[in-house]
């Protein structure tokens, strides 16, 4: 055989060897994955938001009522005693994340999205009526039902 032969025959088994192999695709990410990383970032933001909570606290434009849930709000996500406690790594922020969602979309319903992001330092993406929707369910799939019940009567002041 000559030596451009063999070449060739290098090259063939070079190319039949890796057809062999098994092309490994990522799997793809499964709707709770998804949910986890959704939770985890507003998780990372939970400082932003009650700083958020606090100014709404103060300003004239937000109702006694509201005011009251706000209050309410804060004293449950700061709490470290709750429906899940928080010492529970990640599950126990979950129903913090939830009522405060809740607690937004009240206030923004009732005191208005302008109101609401005077106080917020972070992007207005983070507020907007589709985010929060989608971090609502994103906490559903950690929340037994039961609880997201007492949660949204906790939400609805």
């Amino acid at each position: 055989m000559s030596s451009q032969a063999e070449g060739q025959e290098g090259k063939r088994s070079a190319r039949a060897k890796g057809a062999r192999r098994p092309r490994v695709e990522p799997e793809p990410a499964s709707p709770r994955t998804g949910a986890k990383r959704t939770l985890v970032e507003v998780i990372k933001q939970i400082p932003a938001y009650l700083r958020l909570l606090g100014g709404l606290l103060t300003d004239r434009r937000v109702s006694a009522l509201d005011k009251l849930l706000v209050a309410a709000a804060i004293v449950y996500i700061v709490s470290p005693m709750d429906l899940l406690p928080d010492f529970v790594p990640f599950l126990g922020e979950v129903d913090d994340v939830f009522l405060l969602v809740l607690a937004l979309q009240r206030l923004i319903a009732n005191a208005g999205r302008r109101v609401v992001t005077d106080y917020w330092v972070g992007s207005l993406a983070d507020l907007s009526t589709a985010n929060l929707r989608r971090v609502l369910l994103a906490a559903t799939f950690f929340l037994p039902r039961r609880m997201r019940r007492r949660l949204r009567a906790i939400g609805r002041g």
